[in-house]
């Protein structure tokens, strides 16, 4: 099983998008599963289910900075590398999706109107684009971790 279909099946198992992507990522990243669930759950529908930015891309985002973030002592390239990873990373998933905002991705509906949540559900749009969020978010996250590592062997 890859890393994206990981990530999908903790989705599946009712784990947020944010969680589904940090969990998938972070483990190899020296954090455990377990408080990467933790970590990440306030992030999930857009942080909170406010539906700003995509659960997807904030458990990149914090696996991004998990890799490459500057830490105690370390100088500010590591915030610069951080942040650079994060604009190809928002190009590239807005490349393939159209938006990085959670409300965007569910076509404009409020998953907090009971209106639209039934829209939302009848559309099956949690189990038909949510998963493919999930996946695109660890597959360019593993790309970005593959083209740093070969820029450093060149």
């Amino acid at each position: 099983m890859n890393k994206s279909e990981i990530a999908q099946k903790y989705f599946a198992n009712q784990y947020n998008c944010s969680q589904s992507v940090f969990a998938t990522l972070a483990p190899d990243l020296g954090l455990s599963a377990d408080s990467s669930l933790k970590i990440a759950c306030a992030f999930g529908g857009g942080m909170g289910k406010q539906q700003h930015t995509c659960g997807a891309v904030t458990g990149a985002l914090m696996a991004i900075g998990l890799k490459y973030g500057k830490g105690l002592n370390d100088s500010d390239d590591k915030k610069q590398i951080s942040y650079e990873k994060t604009v190809q990373f928002f190009n590239k998933f807005k490349a393939i999706h159209g938006s990085i905002t959670c409300k965007d991705l569910l076509k404009g509906l409020d998953m907090n109107n009971p209106d639209d949540i039934e829209q939302i559900q009848s559309e099956a749009m949690f189990t038909k684009l949510c998963p493919q969020y999930v996946a695109t978010a660890v597959q360019i996250t593993e790309q970005l971790f593959t083209e740093h590592y070969n820029e450093h062997l060149q």
